[in-house]
């Protein structure tokens, strides 16, 4: 039986309409943009926009607010996306073990070639090492690991 308001599951998500997407952008922007700028960017009444930046929360659209960091200013010079396969069905497993990682930014389960990438921050090569040798392999349900260093990034960032 599918999840829906008649059995306690949840209720499908409602469209976003323009003024809802221009609300994200502007968010995603500037996640500090008060209310009254926001609804005068997108020509709404203040009362409306908070009503649909609070929607927006509810459904879970908008999972929160936070700052973007520049990884290298705040002591994290060092950057990797690491690759790992694990055992068949341990991805739940797996998952909570690389979320209590330090340094851990960006978790996915994909297809291909491998199961998981894994985005890290650390200070210095030497922390990225420990992480990979003694944390990540130590953990049973990983059968390899690739790493890979950045040598530079960039976040797209949306234009407001």
């Amino acid at each position: 039986m599918a999840d829906g308001p008649q059995n306690g599951g949840p209720l499908p998500p409602r469209p976003l309409d323009a003024i809802d997407q221009d609300i994200l952008k502007i968010l995603q922007a500037d996640g500090r943009a008060s209310i009254r700028s926001v609804a005068e960017r997108v020509h709404v009444s203040r009362a409306n926009a908070y009503a649909r930046i609070n929607r927006l929360v509810e459904d879970g659209v908008i999972r929160g607010f936070s700052a973007r960091v520049d990884h290298e200013r705040a002591g994290h010079s060092t950057s990797a996306y690491i690759t790992l396969k694990i055992v068949q069905n341990t991805w739940r497993t797996v998952r909570e073990q690389l979320r209590q990682l330090p340094g851990a930014s960006h978790i996915a389960l994909v297809g291909g070639d491998f199961d998981v990438l894994l985005l890290v921050h650390t200070s210095d090569n030497r922390a990225l090492r420990e992480l990979v040798l003694t944390r990540l392999q130590a953990i049973p349900e990983v059968l390899s690991t690739r790493t890979l260093l950045v040598f530079e990034e960039e976040d797209l960032e949306p234009e407001a």
